[in-house]
């Protein structure tokens, strides 16, 4: 797969739906200067290599991954790579979540998963997209992966 469009076809149809909603929501929250495309399986938006040269330390020569979304077999899976690298946003994540759902907070390191997907908090996930810019992440995945060199 190389589009989104052809990503959200090849779903079962009891997943489409709320794929292609939590897309557009993405879409239309994430600030300006992210890049959509497939990478590593799943819809993914990146900062391009055309702002971040250096790219993705994990694989050189791509652009560094901001956020992704994928279905898998038992959830739907929203990665957020700031969430896993800024603990104040991670900590803003866990306390608001509570006020948008009534559905318990099930992640990972970098990973929300939605097992109901008619019970995605859209608004939630609409203003994390927004907290972020490509020059911000920037900033934190610099302070972080100093660290790896």
């Amino acid at each position: 797969m190389k589009t989104a469009k052809e990503y959200i076809a090849s779903l079962p149809q009891e997943r489409r739906e709320a794929m292609l909603t939590l897309l557009n929501c993405l879409r239309d929250n994430l600030p300006a200067g992210f890049e959509e495309g497939i990478s590593y399986g799943m819809i993914t938006f990146s900062v391009p290599l055309s702002t971040y040269p250096k790219g993705y330390h994990a694989t050189p020569g791509q652009p560094l991954p901001f956020m992704s979304l994928a279905s898998q077999k038992g959830h739907i899976a929203l990665y957020h790579f700031g969430i896993y690298m800024s603990t104040p946003m991670l900590e803003w994540l866990k306390a608001e979540y509570p006020l948008h759902s009534s559905t318990r907070l099930d992640m990972g390191k970098s990973c929300i998963r939605f097992k109901q997907p008619g019970q995605i908090p859209l608004t939630l996930i609409a203003a994390l997209a927004k907290k972020m810019t490509p020059e911000e992440y920037v900033g934190v995945y610099e302070g972080v992966t100093k660290f790896l060199s």
